[in-house]
């Protein structure tokens, strides 16, 4: 009784219309914020051994919802991040901008480390199997908690800048990872059997990078722009891969 009661105000806003709409649009736009760290995920996980993948993807969501939700019940102080704490080049750099352009610096290495190993094939052979897989493990867990927290506090700032309620945020939230839990397995599957879908994700990857780094300068870059070109980009490679298969039918049929 005394939870219900403690409770009822945080869930106020079911009785206003006006917080569904908000609540409905910040789903949406975490669902959306999520696809860069979906294919972050997809590529990283689809490098181990094809049996920790699925636990991999899964330890590193699970975390990362932890996360979110905890940096939820510290959104005080996430707010805060966004005050300038020194000057520089003209601009007044805040905690959020440095955590940005570290991730952003980390996703750009990450990208460029991949391409360069997707690249150059005989660049990465590894002979203790055993011990290599399972840093392996850690270490992808570990880079999807290190990324995930640069687009959590992200998004969690942008939350805050569209609704008051902290029930709507958290609704959004677990709804939001829940739809990265259930997509994860679909897309590193279609990632792995694609190869050449690989290299357009880690451009997309490489050009997220950029773009949190030109926000943490100051140079906002407006998201639609990044997704309309990573849609256009996914619509040719799609239409390629039509033409692929096309050819091979017909090849096939020949012979």
């Amino acid at each position: 009784m005394q939870l219900i009661e403690f409770l009822a105000p945080h869930f106020a806003f079911v009785s206003d219309p006006t917080a569904w709409v908000a609540l409905l649009t910040l789903i949406v736009l975490e669902v959306v914020l999520g696809i860069d760290n979906l294919i972050f995920i997809s590529i990283l996980t689809n490098k181990l051994p094809e049996a920790q993948r699925a636990r991999a993807r899964r330890l590193g969501i699970s975390a990362a919802l932890i996360m979110r939700l905890v940096l939820l019940a510290t959104i005080s102080i996430i707010v805060q991040l966004t005050t300038p704490v020194f000057t520089a080049f003209g601009h007044g750099f805040s905690w959020r901008d440095l955590i940005l352009i570290a991730g952003g610096l980390f996703l750009v290495w990450k990208a460029t480390k991949e391409i360069h190993h997707t690249v150059d094939l005989e660049d990465h052979q590894d002979t203790m199997i055993g011990q290599t897989l399972q840093l392996s493990l850690a270490g992808a867990i570990f880079q999807i908690l290190l990324l995930d927290l640069v687009f959590s506090i992200d998004s969690i700032i942008t939350a805050v800048g569209m609704t008051d309620e902290i029930a709507i945020m958290y609704i959004a939230v677990i709804v939001a990872v829940s739809v990265m839990m259930l997509a994860a397995g679909p897309l590193a599957d279609f990632i792995a059997k694609n190869p050449s879908i690989v290299m357009l994700a880690l451009s997309f990857l490489l050009m997220i990078g950029m773009t949190l780094i030109a926000d943490g300068m100051g140079f906002h870059v407006p998201k639609g722009y990044i997704y309309a070109a990573m849609g256009f980009s996914a619509l040719v490679e799609g239409l390629n891969m039509l033409s692929r298969r096309r050819r091979k039918a017909k090849a096939g049929a020949g012979h």
